[in-house]
């Protein structure tokens, strides 16, 4: 079965809460004040307490006309429209209230308030705080407008997302009739349901929902259908008397909600909207709270952990960065790189895309997921409770066996062939009971529109049991004509207490009337004292009694349904005058008299689902304890159990029958398998539970949904992740209850399908099996993603340590980080949901929550010191080459950017950088003239020995006096296009006179009026030895013929600049290149890559796409102005690689040796890796 439009439309009705919950709980947990907190607490817990007693009325127990007075109100005229009014304008409408819808303004908010966000949007204040202080220093200005550009575009890229697949589902809307006939004024109105107040006076009929708790004044043979509360389908009969001091037994009471399926009656409104029942029941289910998800609680850890690190390694930084400059806004800037390099920015975003991902394939698997990230939960559940009857079995009951004339006999079915013999007197009396002693008919519209519809395809209304022994005896001959032919004319309908249905038929042939029952076969034949054979009707005698009880033995030991038989041809006295009243208390009494004759039996079997058998085992294999919990006879439960793969071993009396002892001789140690029976249930204390649910194979027979919720309390009591399977109003607690509520998309009823967190759309145990395994991938998938996304942290925040440990100039601006966090990281990060499951998937036990967590040590010491590592290396060996061939090799960097000198934007802080050539060559090798500190600092003795000279005024004025003068060279101003600075002439004659080199310049020298291509001339020491001449005059004209001795260079900070943003530019894409290798090994955690393929094309492009966008920020100019960047040359592209690759090689071994040891555990070194890295 696929899910059509509206379940497609209804696949992402949760994803609403996916990023606020995720996001908006965290930081509602982390910021809430406890006082609030505890107060809020105690008012939920008083409201679910309040919720769970015992219902509570009196309106059942009082006279009519007490009822009256009290609620005042009039029988005959009902309430006035102006009364009416005013109670509805009291007490509200109608209905149940529906969950409470936050404003989409509210949800567009939030978006800005979790963690991640609000720490960017501290950092981007900061920033703009910083250029408010330093405006000439842009690069402030645009952080700040970067930073609060991803905060917005996350916010509403969320947002627009949650918002377009948000449905608004009218809660427990099939359960309001939307009219009601009402007596308001003394007239008999319609009126809307949700209109109705208590006082109200309304009449029922067929076919009616009742639109609300009502108390029965007047019946006419009233009855109603109370499933949706009670799990039982026969209609129960209503009567004007009190039969019971608990309001869910007595008669005179109807619920808002049931089904009145026969009959008419008058009735006084008690309960309104929330205040009925069946409010009470969906109250609970909604005031149970939305407890955290695994994976919410894991999400939350980790943003707890991963903040408190970036936070605290800025602040730490920052004060030391205190220590290291006295610029204050220099060490926030670096304190906010920190901190953007340790956040994954991205990480919510990619978690609440890989989510709903999961949840639209899931869906094609035929489960529809309401609150996303209880997929993850399902994948770590320990445990799962499931109802067998249309679950474990296929819902479809056919008769297997009938039991008449003392022996069984086989029915013809898909896979059998019948030895009935249809002319024995005694199998004709059995057919008779079947086909009339019942409810069940096809439903006409089917008929009318599928006339040629085989009989096991047509649709039925009625019980289960019923529509298989319907079908079976169509096949023999029509029922219809038969049932006409021997009308019903009184019965007593099936209950759960007495566990029989009883009819009065008038017979065809003898033209008198006849009792049939039918029902649980101890119950009937204990009312039997006579048998039918073939010969005829005999004394039933305890052989007789033996020789059934050992056909029952044998029918329940296959997991077969029994009904058994009974009749009575009555009397004469019962002529057609006799009023077969059904209501009066000693009706059955009268009717049979005590000779009810045995006339057979009839077994059923609900196959068990052909894929279930597997999925069980697939589920037992995976470490998932599958507990079967039914209604139905323990010997039944125990054969679907065994058919079904949930029991394969003996239980204690298994042991015992094998034995031939009694069961309290065997320990119970011995058994691995149990039956409870419900009845058993309410007598086990704490030790009794942990012994039974210490057993690996267990089942739960003749339970109630009160008893499913005492079942996941005890199994949560002993740290089990619980699934629940559920269809009825009254299994919505339980749902709620467990960790996981999966109700049934076809049997399952609206408050249940509310209450569980993901809907079977073909009510199949199989299908939760697909979810479990979607549950598995999830988490390993977002394992992967968080590894690929940490490992990228690692060479982002080592370019910040080295700034501020060794002072070299930075490798990597914040810029650049935000663009691989949440540019070039997050398409390929999730790609990585779309990554098919690795083939152990579903042989792992299931992760124990409180230890496997999502983010562990291994994944942290995985991510971050082994591919992070490796990651900033490849980005420091790119960095080291492009400064290398600007003529900067790595020991000349060390101390380089002292104070922030090296390419700063800030005219009051840039230097020129010394720096002399060593060759003459392409790779134009250049030192920073670091040892000449004592040769210096006569001429600058208040600059650091950093090769940096400031070039204002004030660090020029103790140079000595020189005669000469540059007189052409705007190119040698501090500003190009300002007049040539003086204090720069003086500067570059001191060096070229300490240096005793030429600039590398290079400009020809003009001296005694004759022009000198050699500036050697310039410094000519064979005219004066170590000295300058101060009359040379520079022309300005570059020389080509420069010597070979070497010479010196002053950059500006223009220079400076290019430089730097060459190396940082080559270090981003060295990133950008190991995460290549990073994304290939993160594929799998145990597969090699070859196994695994290359078939996630999502990933493929994500490859591609990352490179793309690396190309776009190296080579477009206009985003090369806004973040930084500078065009490399290709040869700049390959340091990264050598890293990928090592990366992939060392990867694929670790892998290796892990798989190794799982196939030989004695190797040490596979296991010792699979313990410490195997995250």
């Amino acid at each position: 079965m696929h899910p059509d439009k509206n379940q497609q439309d209804a696949i992402d009705l949760e994803i609403v809460r996916t990023f606020s919950e995720t996001s908006a709980r965290i930081e509602e947990k982390l910021d809430r004040k406890s006082r609030r907190e505890r107060k809020k607490k105690k008012g939920q817990d008083d409201e679910q307490d309040n919720l769970k007693k015992e219902v509570e009325m009196w309106q059942h127990e009082v006279t009519v006309e007490e009822l009256c007075e009290r609620i005042g109100t009039d029988v005959e005229t009902g309430l006035s429209s102006d009364e009416a009014k005013m109670r509805l304008e009291k007490d509200g409408p109608n209905q149940l209230s529906p969950p409470k819808v936050t404003p989409w303004y509210i949800k567009l908010l939030l978006q800005f308030t979790n963690f991640f966000a609000i720490i960017l949007q501290v950092a981007a204040i900061l920033s703009f705080i910083g250029y408010a202080l330093t405006p000439e220093n842009t690069d402030n200005l645009y952080l700040g407008i970067v930073l609060y550009f991803v905060v917005i575009f996350t916010a509403l890229f969320t947002f627009f997302q949650e918002h377009s697949s948000e449905k608004t589902l009218e809660k427990f809307k099939n359960f309001l009739p939307p009219q009601a006939l009402a007596i308001r004024d003394g007239n008999v109105v319609e009126i809307e349901a949700s209109s109705l107040v208590v006082g109200d006076v309304v009449e029922v009929k067929l076919g009616d929902k009742i639109p609300a708790d009502i108390r029965i004044i007047e019946n006419s043979k009233l009855k109603v259908e109370m499933a949706s509360l009670t799990g039982e389908s026969e209609p129960l009969a209503r009567t004007v008397e009190c039969t019971d001091a608990n309001p869910l037994e007595t008669k005179n009471l109807a619920f808002f909600g049931t089904l009145a399926v026969e009959g008419t009656a008058k009735g006084i409104v008690v309960n309104t909207g929330d205040e009925t029942v069946f409010g009470r029941i969906a109250g609970l289910a909604a005031s149970s709270g939305n407890s955290q998800t695994t994976l919410q609680i894991e999400i939350h850890s980790f943003v707890i952990l991963i903040s408190v690190v970036a936070i605290s390694l800025g602040v730490i930084f920052f004060v030391f960065g205190l220590f290291r400059s006295s610029d204050i806004i220099q060490n926030i800037v670096r304190s906010i790189g920190i901190i953007v390099a340790n956040v994954p920015e991205g990480l919510l975003a990619t978690v609440t895309v890989s989510l709903t991902l999961t949840a639209k394939r899931m869906a094609k698997r035929n489960v529809l997921v309401k609150k996303l990230e209880s997929v993850e939960t399902l994948g770590s559940t320990t445990t799962i409770c499931s109802d067998k009857t249309g679950t474990l079995t296929q819902n479809r009951m056919t008769v297997l066996h009938l039991v008449y004339d003392g022996e069984m006999h086989t029915a013809k079915t898909s896979t059998t062939e019948s030895d009935i013999d249809t002319e024995n007197v005694a199998f004709k009396t059995l057919f008779y009971g079947a086909t009339n002693c019942a409810k069940a008919v096809f439903d006409a519209a089917d008929m009318e529109m599928n006339p040629e519809l085989p009989i096991d395809e047509r649709k039925v209304n009625g019980d289960a049991s019923e529509a298989g022994i319907l079908k079976f005896a169509e096949k023999l001959e029509p029922v219809m004509p038969i049932r006409r032919n021997n009308p019903q004319v009184s019965g007593v309908p099936f209950n759960s207490a007495n566990k029989f249905m009883v009819t009065v038929n008038k017979d065809e042939e003898s033209g008198l009337f006849r009792v049939l029952m039918k029902g649980a076969p101890e119950r009937v034949i204990s009312r039997c004292t006579r048998m039918l054979k073939s010969e005829g009707v005999v004394p039933m005698n305890a052989e007789d009694k033996e020789t059934i009880d050992a056909h029952l033995r044998v029918l329940m030991s296959n997991g077969e349904r029994v009904l058994g038989f009974a009749e009575r041809m009555l009397p004469e006295k019962f002529g057609p005058d006799y009023e077969f009243d059904s209501e009066r208390e000693n009706f059955l009494d009268e009717i049979m008299e005590g000779e009810l004759c045995f006339v057979g039996l009839v077994s059923l079997l609900d196959p068990p689902r052909e894929s279930v058998p597997y999925a069980v085992e697939t589920c037992q294999e995976a470490g998932i304890q599958v507990i079967m919990v039914t209604g139905d006879h323990p010997a039944t439960a125990k054969a679907i159990a065994k058919s079904v793969n949930i029991i394969k071993d003996q239980t204690v009396e298994d042991i015992a029958i094998e034995r031939g002892c009694s069961v309290d001789e065997v320990n119970d140690s011995e058994a691995k398998a149990v039956v409870v029976p419900g009845w058993a249930i309410k007598d086990l204390d704490e030790e009794d539970w942990d012994r039974i649910l210490a057993k690996e194979q267990i089942v739960f027979a003749r339970t109630s949904p009160q008893q499913k919720l005492i079942i996941v309390e005890n199994c949560q009591r002993l740290g089990k992740i619980v699934a629940v399977t559920g269809d009825g109003v009254n299994d919505s607690p339980a749902l709620k209850q467990a960790n996981i509520g999966v109700a049934m998309g076809i049997a399952g009823s609206d408050v249940s399908k509310e209450a569980a967190d993901m809907i079977l759309l073909d009510d199949n145990f199989a299908s939760i099996v697909n979810a479990v395994e979607e549950g598995r991938l999830i988490f390993d998938n977002l394992k992967k993603s968080i590894s690929y996304t940490l490992s990228s942290n690692i060479p982002e925040l080592i370019p910040f340590l080295l700034f501020i440990l060794i002072s070299i100039p930075i490798p990597l601006s914040v810029f650049l980080i935000l663009l691989i966090d949440l540019g070039t990281d997050v398409v390929p990060a999730i790609s990585l949901a779309y990554e098919k499951p690795e083939n152990d998937i579903m042989k792992r036990k299931p992760r124990r929550a409180g230890k496997d967590r999502l983010v562990n040590r291994k994944l942290i010491s995985f991510a971050y010191f082994q591919i992070g590592v490796i990651q900033a290396l490849a980005g420091l060996f790119a960095y080291f080459i492009v400064f290398n061939d600007y003529g900067l090799s790595p020991s000349t960097l060390n101390n380089l950017d002292v104070n922030s000198f090296f390419a700063t934007s800030v005219q009051e802080d840039q230097r020129w950088l010394i720096a002399q050539k060593s060759s003459f060559n392409q790779a134009a090798n250049m030192r920073v003239w670091f040892n000449n500190e004592s040769d210096f600092s006569q001429f600058f003795s208040s600059q650091p020995p950093t090769g940096f000279i400031q070039q204002t005024t004030a660090v020029f004025d103790e140079l000595p006096s020189t005669p000469g003068t540059v007189e052409s060279s705007s190119l040698l101003a501090s500003v190009p296009g300002t007049p040539v600075n003086e204090q720069f002439n003086n500067m570059f004659k001191i060096v070229g006179f300490l240096t005793q080199q030429p600039s590398c310049m290079a400009f020809t020298c003009e001296v005694n009026n004759e022009l000198l291509k050699n500036d050697l001339s310039c410094f000519d020491s064979s005219v004066n030895e170590g000295s300058v001449y101060y009359t040379g005059i520079n022309t300005g004209e570059q020389n080509d013929n420069i010597g070979d001795s070497g010479c010196f260079e002053l950059w500006t900070s223009e220079q400076q600049t290019q430089t730097l943003r060459h190396a940082q530019t080559a270090y981003f894409v060295a990133i950008i290149i190991v995460q290549w290798g990073d994304l290939l090994i993160t594929k799998t955690r145990t597969l090699s890559i070859f196994q695994q393929g290359m078939w996630n094309w999502v990933l493929n492009f994500g490859l591609v796409l990352e490179t793309l966008l690396a190309v776009i920020i190296a080579y477009v100019p206009f985003i090369q102005t806004i973040i930084g960047t500078a065009p490399i040359r290709f040869v700049h592209w390959l340091p990264g690689i050598p890293f990928a690759l090592f990366e992939l090689f060392y990867d694929e071994i670790r892998k290796y040796l892990i798989r190794r040891a799982a196939r030989k555990p004695e190797f040490k070194l596979g296991r010792f890796l699979d313990e410490y890295t195997h995250w």
